[in-house]
């Protein structure tokens, strides 16, 4: 099911994706965006008949400054489902081959839906949809117990997909055992830990966003490791 990028302009920017779902993929996509002074787009949105959209959770966690673009999602349903499920339930027909990315001056954070294996319409996944758009992949996962196992096989799928992993952040409490089996057995970096917020908002992210690496630092790792 993997779709080649040939003939996609690759962007500058990562893809984010999570080895579950509401494992904390907005959080440090609005983290990522604040340090690297990127704009946001997220292509499917579900869930909004009870919750926000990410779109606008990312833009009151960057607050005003930065100059960030959060671009239109480019389909909208309103069921908390897989966007395939979503929109068979509001009759919409969803064709992945025909997404295209936003034009942008600066780096762009595009957040997936779900994990990798969401399905986006009858025949991809998310996972395809990271290969179409020729980004790297930063991938979320809780820093708890179990998180060895959704980790690894989250890497394993990325890898046989050939698709460049930028790194992993954990999200939650530190746990140093986790943190290095995850490096060593997953043979990646951890780019960061984001520990338990006491608040979620615009200066918490901005403290957080201060300890991320530069973005150019982490891209020439993947062009090294490539």
């Amino acid at each position: 099911m993997n779709v080649p990028a040939t003939g996609m302009e690759a962007c500058p920017g990562v893809f984010v994706t999570g080895t579950d779902t509401d494992v904390g993929k907005t959080l440090v996509s609005a983290i990522l965006a604040k340090a690297w002074g990127a704009d946001y787009w997220k292509p499917y949105q579900t869930g909004v008949a009870s919750l926000p959209g990410d779109t606008e959770t990312v833009a009151a966690l960057l607050g005003p400054e930065g100059g960030h673009v959060l671009h239109a999602p480019a389909c909208v349903l309103q069921a908390p489902l897989a966007p395939w499920a979503a929109a068979r339930a509001e009759g919409v027909t969803l064709e992945m081959a025909g997404l295209r990315p936003p034009r942008t001056a600066a780096p762009l954070v595009v957040e997936g839906a779900g994990g990798l294996y969401v399905p986006v319409d009858d025949d991809h996944m998310m996972i395809d949809l990271a290969a179409r758009l020729a980004l790297p992949v930063v991938l979320v996962a809780r820093s708890t117990l179990g998180t060895i196992n959704h980790t690894l096989l989250s890497l394993r799928a990325l890898r046989a997909q050939a698709l460049p992993v930028m790194g992993v952040v954990m999200n939650g409490p530190p746990s140093p055992g986790n943190r290095e089996a995850l490096e060593r057995f997953g043979q990646v970096p951890v780019i960061a830990e984001i520990p338990r917020l006491e608040r979620v908002d615009a200066a918490s992210v901005a403290v957080a966003a201060a300890r991320i690496p530069a973005l150019a630092v982490l891209a020439r790792a993947v062009r090294s490791a490539g």
